[in-house]
């Protein structure tokens, strides 16, 4: 009897924390289980939807930790940002520094003077993780690493990182003292990284080549080769990080984003992360709604007796086996009065899952309707008046 009510005392231990973790992490709780399905072999964890952001798991998300080379998502989200805003561009030819030739760790051995094409310094940094090659980025956008990391402390305060400060821009961590961040930052980076759809040409191959062949690259993420649906995004390791990885996947128009930080070994990161991603891909899916448009609806006061309204399609987070269970409600606003101008919002659509509300969605006016005046009201009557005699 003692060890059985040991046993049961800690079954109920377990369900508590795990009903504490998921309401602190913003989980989306359209069902009823609320309980953590397992854990994760590592420091922390995170599971997010990359189209809404929703945390699915989460353990010691909020814990600031050593990225290792997880932190160049940080990197390359500030070189796409360049590339979109003109400052780089993917054809512009840089000459690595001796600074940058001296990098350790992971590189494809860049020699000072050495030049080559951004595109195929992003490739080096995406897949094999090139020290060399992210700085020589680095100091082309900014100027200098020093300048980067700047620009970079600034992105994540921006992004509403809360845990994360860092010191360069590989994740070398020999020499630091600070450089961390929490797993829950590296989704909301890798989720802003995403964003830009070409990171997507690079992460998702498996091998390629630079100098004409002449140098291979063979992706340190291998859950690109063996993980079906696998997308991206980073990996690290270093013996004060232990291994991390933020893991990108998608199947049927769901992406997930799993992060996994302090892990023992190589092995079991990948695996942490292929259960978190198998988690995602079994309990949730996505639901799409189409847009549409209104029928009448009423102006008082106005030169034209009504308008239309329309409204845009949506895809939201559902649990598997709810998404018969939305349901849409249209609404009006009641009484409306002129002015009306076109693109107001004049009610809206709104999905629901029992007395839930999932997403929400505007609706809009068609067209403008002006204030109906005593000259335009004369006028009216007149050609009536006309039209009848």
């Amino acid at each position: 009897m003692k060890r059985l009510f040991a046993a049961v005392t800690a079954i109920i231990m377990i369900f508590s924390l795990s009903v504490g973790l998921f309401a602190d992490s913003g989980r989306l709780e359209t069902g009823t289980d609320v309980s953590l399905p397992f854990d994760v072999n590592a420091k922390s964890a995170v599971l997010m939807d990359f189209n809404t952001g929703t945390v699915l798991y989460a353990k010691n998300e909020k814990e600031a930790l050593p990225p290792a080379s997880v932190t160049k998502v940080m990197t390359l989200l500030l070189i796409m940002e360049a590339i979109d805003s003109g400052k780089l561009s993917l054809e512009s030819t840089l000459t690595v520094s001796e600074y940058a030739a001296s990098m350790g760790g992971s590189q494809v051995f860049l020699e000072t003077g050495e030049t080559m094409r951004a595109d195929e310094l992003i490739k080096c940094v995406v897949i094999a993780s090139a020290n060399d090659a992210a700085v020589t980025l680095a100091e082309a956008v900014a100027g200098s690493e020093e300048a980067f990391v700047a620009a970079m402390n600034a992105r994540a305060t921006e992004l509403g990182m809360t845990c994360t400060f860092f010191e360069n821009v590989t994740g070398l961590d020999d020499d630091t003292e600070k450089h961390l961040t929490s797993a829950l930052d590296i989704a909301i980076m890798s989720r802003e990284l995403m964003k830009h759809k070409k990171i997507f040409e690079y992460s998702t191959v498996w091998m390629d080549s630079i100098r004409n062949g002449s140098f291979g690259l063979t992706n340190t993420n291998r859950l690109i080769r063996f993980y079906n649906g696998a997308t991206g995004l980073k990996t690290g390791s270093t013996s004060k990080a232990g291994f991390c990885i933020s893991a990108t996947a998608e199947r049927d128009g769901l992406h997930l984003i799993a992060v996994i930080m302090g892990a023992e070994n190589r092995d079991a990161r990948n695996e942490a992360a292929k259960a978190l991603l198998d988690y995602g891909f079994a309990n949730y899916s996505v639901y799409t709604a189409s847009g549409g448009t209104t029928g009448e609806i009423n102006v008082s006061g106005g030169d034209e007796r009504c308008v239309f309204g329309k409204y845009d399609g949506t895809e939201f987070l559902v649990r598997k086996g709810e998404e018969s269970s939305v349901d849409i409600k249209v609404e009006i606003y009641e009484d409306i009065k002129a002015p009306v101008s076109i693109g107001n919002k004049i009610g809206s659509v709104k999905y629901t899952i029992g007395d839930k509300t999932i997403c929400e969605t505007d609706i809009i006016s068609d067209r403008s309707v002006e204030i109906m005046t005593f000259g335009k009201q004369l006028v009216r009557l007149m050609r009536a008046f006309l039209m009848k005699y």
